[in-house]
């Protein structure tokens, strides 16, 4: 761990050259099911939503900001902050952090497959799927975090750049625009309403921040301030990516008049719609944007959920979070990107069986309210010094925010619920 007066010496002339694991955050948090969401609700209200993304992405702000402090405030992980609590946080999170990766990795490789599969038909779509898993494996086995960022960082500009062009090129309209900033909900825009200001820029990567912090080597109060720059610069191109797919739902896909399917096919809808407005170069363009939106993410858990795993079993085991084991390339971090990439190839085979489905999504859908609230005893407690405590303002952002995805979850659990009759 640095010393403060290294630390410090370092803050102010590295502030802007070490920009990077916000960016990693926010681009692994986007995933297709966000921006098809994203699509459907501007296809069906126009701009009349924006306002809960907005809202969406300052909630996100105050809970990433919220584990990047306890980590750099504590010196500790977040699950060690979690064992504090008691054993029921342990209890939630060992169950969840095994279904949910065995039910994402079959999710991520066949969504990442998508596109591919669009640009080579001839291709079958699982070959696709194992395919991306498999390179998703190898660039994070064999390169240190630093690598990682750096591929991640390029997806970005990518997945940036085409999506940001295309809403563009759509020519919003700009009083329909700044008309939706002010809140309202249209009848039938509860879920997607809460989707968006709830759902979008990850659920379990967002704790995967502060593990990075640690692999980037920001590990140190005086890391504090860079650290919020980061988070919200980060957010902030997230938000501006999601209002672009907001954008191109309310325009293009509105003025076309069809129907987007609601699961990652959707994305596979709009580019038909793209090649006969645009022509198929900006269709064949967003295929490319919507790879590198899906291989970000999937690679981002590859490696970031992996992390979150080598600390919890680490500790488990007994085991510092320090320990070798328990880092970045240990071998509980090596067995976790398994379990991430070849059981989950099983589902692409026999369809994601119905019980295992069902516990993906109960549990997913809890995830937010656990970390939001869980945070509210971390941050302001002697768990962190008093400098770094919370301040008024942001356990009511945090409260909000817990009662906001409390929400969210059941709405949720209601949809899965109804899906089983």
């Amino acid at each position: 761990m640095a010393d403060a007066s290294s630390g410090l010496a370092a803050e102010p002339r590295k502030k802007w050259k070490v920009i990077g694991p916000g960016i990693v955050v926010a681009a692994t948090g986007v995933g297709a099911s966000d921006m098809v969401s994203t699509l459907v609700a501007g296809s069906m209200f126009g701009y009349t939503l924006l306002w809960a993304i907005i809202v969406g992405v300052v909630l996100k702000i105050v809970l990433v900001e919220g584990a990047g402090r306890y980590v750099l405030a504590s010196g500790k992980t977040i699950f060690e902050g979690w064992r504090t609590l008691g054993r029921w946080p342990v209890w939630y999170f060992a169950p969840y952090i095994i279904i949910w990766g065995f039910i994402y990795g079959a999710t991520a490789m066949a969504t990442t497959a998508l596109p591919l599969a669009a640009l080579f038909p001839a291709v079958p779509l699982n070959v696709f799927a194992v395919g991306t898993g498999l390179l998703g494996l190898v660039l994070v086995w064999f390169n240190r975090y630093a690598v990682f960022e750096k591929i991640t960082a390029v997806l970005v500009g990518v997945m940036f750049v085409i999506i940001v062009g295309l809403a563009i090129i759509a020519a919003p309209s700009l009083p329909g625009l700044l008309a939706g900033l002010i809140p309202r909900l249209p009848e039938g825009s509860v879920l997607y309403t809460l989707a968006m200001s709830g759902g979008i820029g990850g659920t379990i990567t967002l704790v995967a921040y502060g593990y990075w912090l640690r692999e980037k080597g920001w590990s140190h109060p005086s890391w504090m301030r860079v650290m919020r720059i980061d988070n919200t610069m980060a957010y902030v191109m997230t938000g501006i990516f999601v209002i672009a797919m907001f954008i191109v739902g309310a325009t293009v896909v509105a003025d076309a008049g069809v129907t987007l399917s609601t699961d990652s096919k959707g994305l596979l809808d709009l580019t038909d719609v793209l090649n006969d407005k645009y022509g198929t170069f900006i269709g064949t363009a967003f295929l490319v944007g919507f790879f590198a939106a899906a291989f970000s993410s999937l690679i981002g858990v590859w490696n970031g959920v992996s992390l979150m795993f080598a600390d919890f079993w680490g500790n488990m085991r007994g085991k510092s979070s320090d320990h070798p084991d328990s880092r970045e390339n240990g071998k509980y971090f090596r067995f976790y990107m398994l379990w991430l990439t070849f059981p989950p190839m099983l589902l692409l085979l026999i369809g994601k069986p119905i019980a295992l489905v069902i516990a993906y999504g109960v549990l997913g859908a809890l995830f937010l309210p656990f970390l939001a609230i869980t945070l509210l005893p971390l941050l302001n407690t002697d768990r962190v010094p008093k400098q770094w405590r919370n301040r008024w303002y942001t356990n009511v952002a945090l409260v909000i925010t817990a009662a906001l995805f409390i929400c969210l979850a059941i709405y949720k659990l209601a949809d899965i619920i109804i899906g089983l009759f």
